[in-house]
């Protein structure tokens, strides 16, 4: 008796891969295909830290697409942190790859704010803090509590920091 392969599961069964993944995967077969070096690195390098991400833990799980941006902004930030330490180090070409490989991260993330727009969103929010009764620099935490959920994923923890610490000082 010959064994005969069925038809495959529906895609829903294999597995259900968030859009912002499959879309990392997608671009990554077409990187290869054009020979395009630098993005098809980059992105294995970061299909592979969201795959790490996915099975850390207990239990092996699917990322939903803010959990991948999170580990897209993660390895980003961690290009922007390389390219500086090379820059620092007279190590100008692995610097400009660096930066290279942060550009292509970028265009996976949302747009980040302006100074402006944060600076409103900070204002807004140390309003907010001080009607709830925090007051001076103690009044940090509060204020980014109610700021940390509007700017998610739009500008760096450190940035946000400083425009909070800006806010309550002045």
């Amino acid at each position: 008796m010959k064994w005969e392969r069925g038809p495959l599961p529906p895609p829903a069964t294999l597995g259900a891969m968030t859009t912002l993944k499959s879309t990392l995967q997608e671009d990554l077969t077409e990187a290869i295909r054009a020979r395009d070096e630098l993005r098809s690195s980059t992105l294995r390098l970061t299909l592979a830290a969201i795959t790490k991400e996915e099975v850390s833990g207990k239990t092996a799980r699917e990322l939903s697409d803010d959990e991948v941006q999170k580990v897209i902004a993660r390895e980003a930030k961690k290009r922007r942190e390389a390219a500086d330490a090379f820059a620092q180090g007279g190590r100008a070409e692995q610097a400009e790859r660096e930066r290279a490989e942060g550009v292509v991260l970028d265009a996976y993330l949302p747009q980040q704010l302006t100074d402006e727009e944060l600076s409103g969103i900070v204002a807004q929010a140390v309003g907010e803090a001080k009607a709830a009764g925090a007051e001076g620099p103690r009044a940090m935490g509060a204020v980014m509590k109610i700021v940390n959920p509007k700017v998610a994923g739009r500008a760096e923890g450190g940035r946000v920091a400083a425009a909070v610490k800006r806010a309550l000082a002045g």
